[in-house]
């Protein structure tokens, strides 16, 4: 008997995470589940609705909370097994009226501590030729800070450590001194750069298991989206749409596993070098 494939989309419930539900749900089979999982359950469920294809299930998983990664991964073991397709796209948005110093907290609970959480609950779980992709940003890479701070995220090993060096940088932003400690002002950079770095310490520790089981481990940047938050910040007047942008991320998990891919940060199929 054919097993089910399982997938997971965090930040499902509107743009780039509703699109790539849409798009597992479209290009998996009716025997398959996708998660469709965001803060608020009935607007989960709502979401669900309108998908069709796979089974789509809505359901709540906020990232924020340090134990809902665990428990939802404990729930998908007892049903599935395992799970084949993670997205990790839950984010806090925040615009240039937002003072970095009161929302630092939240931000970082949901973008950093809700993606590390994520990778160490469900990295177990991932079965054979499954993948673990975590939706990160070109603006993580080392270039993009000052190289007095390159080396608080080169090269690190672990999750732990890449959590130490967030916690620094949050308290730092906190606290109001992130400037004169070279901080860049806007809280997205160091954010994806910490993304980035918890991929590939993972990596580091699974490269050789992952790939000889057909695993891949990977950031991906799916390029400028136009939606309403980036409106704030750029003008995306020209930019792709979630559902053109959620394109390239699921042909790179529905696609022969390159081991070049492993452990980098992708962008339309292209590794985007970390400095």
């Amino acid at each position: 008997m054919t097993t089910s494939r399982i997938a997971l989309v965090t930040g499902a419930t509107q743009g780039l995470g509703l699109a790539l539900a849409e798009g597992l749900a479209r290009r998996l089979t009716a025997r398959d589940v996708v998660y469709l999982t965001g803060r608020d359950s009935g607007r989960a469920a709502e979401a669900a609705k309108s998908l069709s294809g796979a089974e789509v299930r809505g359901e709540l998983l906020d990232v924020a909370d340090p134990e809902a990664a665990t428990r939802f991964a404990e729930r998908l073991r007892d049903r599935h097994g395992g799970v084949d397709i993670v997205f990790g796209n839950a984010v806090m948005r925040v615009g240039p009226e937002d003072d970095p110093r009161e929302i630092i907290d939240p931000y970082t609970q949901v973008n950093n501590f809700g993606t590390t959480r994520l990778l160490r609950a469900f990295a177990p779980l991932v079965r054979d030729n499954g993948r673990l992709i975590v939706v990160a940003s070109s603006l993580g890479t080392l270039h993009q800070l000052a190289p007095v701070l390159h080396r608080r995220f080169d090269d690190l090993s672990t999750l732990d450590q890449v959590d130490k060096q967030v916690v620094a940088w949050r308290d730092a932003v906190a606290d109001g001194s992130a400037r004169s400690g070279a901080w860049p002002g806007f809280v997205n950079i160091p954010s994806k750069i910490a993304q980035v770095a918890a991929v590939r310490a993972l990596a580091s520790q699974r490269r050789e298991s992952d790939l000889a089981r057909g695993i891949l481990l990977a950031a991906v940047c799916p390029g400028m989206i136009n939606t309403p938050t980036s409106a704030k910040w750029w003008d995306v007047s020209t930019a792709p749409s979630p559902a053109e942008a959620a394109v390239a991320l699921l042909d790179l998990v529905f696609a022969p596993v390159n081991p070049e891919h492993y452990g980098q940060l992708v962008r339309y199929g292209q590794i985007v070098p970390s400095k």
